[in-house]
């Protein structure tokens, strides 16, 4: 056997960023580089459309080790996390045959929200009975106030059957500003430092959980992006840090008490580099409070995000939900909840959470995605954006500790921050920009969705007079559901016709663009192979019962199609042109008043085409 090494590369001569770039703009033919090619991305860095490794020479991320401060590729070296799924408990005994079958599927961590009327010892014993508590990860909520009480039950119940305290692992998720954001409840900062201060001393005999949990996924679902979920949670980590430790808890043991919930969405690399940056970051904050490296390391759980949801095509949620997973499961979290495909329009059954359980699994049993620290490692675009969101992340903190971050949510200006970006996001979803595949774009013709509907009511956004704004979950599918509803609820179902003339190539492609157009709203869309003449096409609408007719053709032909269109149908169906041809003001003049393209605000159109028909 040859004892010299295989090297493949050797036969092909290094090739330079220069020769690269001669390349590419080669092949653009003029085209601007930075207008075709480079993407700017919604925290406010450019990406490249290629790394080299030029790029990442400077940067110190990626000569770094598993296990190695800052921990940048993850605070161990092994990538298990666990799985884990949430109990709402409305009956102690019914939760608990629940959570047993839950142990026997697969799920090796257990989220019990708790109802604080219901907190005894009794009903913490019938809830935990035979769950091996040592053997798996358990999380508990409850409200703010009962918190310290619910720790010193637990530790009861632990003695009780003879634990070892300090091999259990779990937390309470006292968290009183997501109360605040979640509720607009009031409350002040001294309020809040004494629950964390007392929740911390009461749970000391389980040095294993986490008293205080960060809920940033309340951002995401709010609609913030990466960067900007980071660095507010960054800050509001910071924030219940300095209230310990102004309370003369050790810097420490405060700083190992607090776990992370972060959102994850369907921006695949950024959330890879999200969590990334986020490990990072937390490590340089802790360590100017303490030299206890331990101490530094992020305890990381994700949750996938409510705010990309959709109750239309709601199977397109189950690929959401499964790149969502990927990306934290690269990114190195400590536990991770998917939630199930059905949530936006009905509690979850059997079939959706085992899906939702399964969709780990097969990342773990299948993928072997726990095999891997950090794959993404080297990588020099995820590098890269590491770098960059970390950059954007650290901006925002230091802007929020400049003003006082429990100060910013009392005055509302992160809540305000939050709506902006969730407002442009909303924006983004009407005109396509970003796209919502089965809402948007593509959406499925025939679906009808009011029949499946349990969960009628989505979150308010109004603000509570008396306390804090509030910054509630959101889904950026609402409005146009609400408009296909409408149309679903209508007495009669609007037809759009499309009458397709001309150049082949031109009406067909202008044809799938405008089914899909029209389809958003629900509307029936009737296509067609072609027509001889205008005549003949609205002829055929006229049959079909066509309410709107769409002129389908190429732009040259439109100047003689449109006006004899124009003329066919006036005073009786809705004239639509497909496309923006150069004679338009010159059609509008003529009377030609609708145009649906790539750049119109394909929410906006079609809300005006339901005020038309009445709908």
């Amino acid at each position: 056997m040859s004892e010299s090494k295989l090297d493949l590369l050797s036969d092909f001569p290094p090739v330079t960023t220069e020769k690269w770039m001669e390349k590419v703009t080669a092949d653009l033919k003029g085209a601007d580089f930075n207008k075709r090619l480079v993407w700017r991305t919604n925290e406010g860095f450019s990406v490249k459309p290629f790394y080299r490794s030029e790029d990442v020479e400077a940067l110190k991320t990626g000569r770094l080790s598993p296990g190695e401060f800052p921990y940048v590729q993850g605070t161990d070296k092994s990538n298990e996390w666990f799985v884990r799924q949430n109990l709402i408990v409305k009956d102690a005994a019914e939760s608990n045959r629940k959570a047993l079958d839950l142990l026997n599927k697969g799920v090796i961590s257990l989220a019990f929200r708790l109802n604080k009327k219901d907190l005894s010892a009794d009903y913490i014993a019938t809830l935990l009975e035979g769950i091996q508590a040592d053997c798996v990860e358990l999380n508990f909520r409850i409200c703010v106030r009962r918190a310290a009480d619910l720790a010193a039950l637990l530790i009861d119940y632990y003695r009780s059957k003879n634990y070892n305290l300090a091999a259990l692992r779990g937390s309470i998720n006292l968290d009183p500003v997501n109360r605040m954001l979640l509720e607009g409840k009031k409350l002040s900062r001294d309020f809040v430092a004494e629950r964390l201060t007392e929740t911390l001393r009461a749970l000391e005999a389980l040095p294993g959980y986490h008293a205080v949990t960060v809920n940033a996924v309340t951002l995401s679902n709010a609609g913030a992006y990466c960067a900007q979920e980071l660095g507010y949670s960054l800050a509001w980590a910071n924030e219940y840090l300095s209230m310990l430790v102004d309370s003369g808890v050790d810097a420490a043991t405060a700083a190992r008490n607090i776990r992370f919930t972060f959102g994850v969405g369907s921006n695949y690399f950024m959330e890879i580099a999200k969590f990334r940056a986020a490990r990072w970051l937390w490590a340089l904050i802790v360590n100017q409070y303490t030299r206890d490296k331990e101490a530094a390391k992020m305890y990381i759980h994700a949750e996938t995000t409510w705010f990309n949801m959709t109750v239309f095509d709601a199977n397109v949620n189950m690929l959401r939900t499964q790149t969502e997973a990927m990306s934290a499961a690269l990114g190195g979290v400590n536990s991770l909840t998917v939630i199930p495909y059905d949530s936006p329009y009905k509690p979850s059954d059997d079939f959706s959470e085992r899906i939702a359980r399964n969709q780990q699994l097969l990342l773990k049993e299948e993928c072997h995605f726990d095999k891997v620290v950090d794959p993404a490692a080297g990588s020099y675009y995820i590098e890269t954006l590491t770098d960059e969101i970390a950059s954007k992340a650290w901006e925002i903190f230091l802007s929020v500790e400049e003003k006082g971050f429990f100060g910013e949510i009392e005055s509302g200006a992160v809540q305000q921050a939050v709506k902006a970006t969730s407002e442009a996001r909303f924006k983004a979803v009407s005109s396509r920009k970003e796209v919502l595949l089965g809402t948007n774009q593509f959406p499925n013709f025939n679906e009808r969705a009011s029949e499946k509907i349990e969960r009628k009511n989505e979150p308010s956004c109004s603000s509570c007079n008396e306390g804090t704004e509030m910054l509630p979950p959101l889904r950026e599918s609402t409005e146009f559901e609400a408009l296909r509803f409408s149309v679903e609820e209508s007495a009669k179902r609007p037809k759009a016709f499309m009458l397709t003339i001309g150049n082949l190539a031109m009406r067909l492609a202008r044809a799938q663009f405008s089914c899909n157009f029209f389809a958003c709203a629900g509307y029936e869309v009737l296509d067609n192979l072609g027509f001889k003449t205008v005549e003949e096409g609205v002829e055929a609408a006229r049959k079909a019962g066509a309410d709107i007719i769409v002129l389908c053709s190429s732009d040259d032909e439109y100047a003689e199609l449109a006006p004899q269109a124009y003329e066919e149908t006036r005073g009786r169906e809705l004239l639509v042109v497909a496309g923006a041809p150069a004679c338009m003001e010159d059609l509008k003049a003529l009377g030609v008043e609708y145009f649906i393209h790539v750049r119109s605000n394909v929410l906006e159109t079609l809300k005006a085409f339901n005020a038309k028909l009445n709908i």
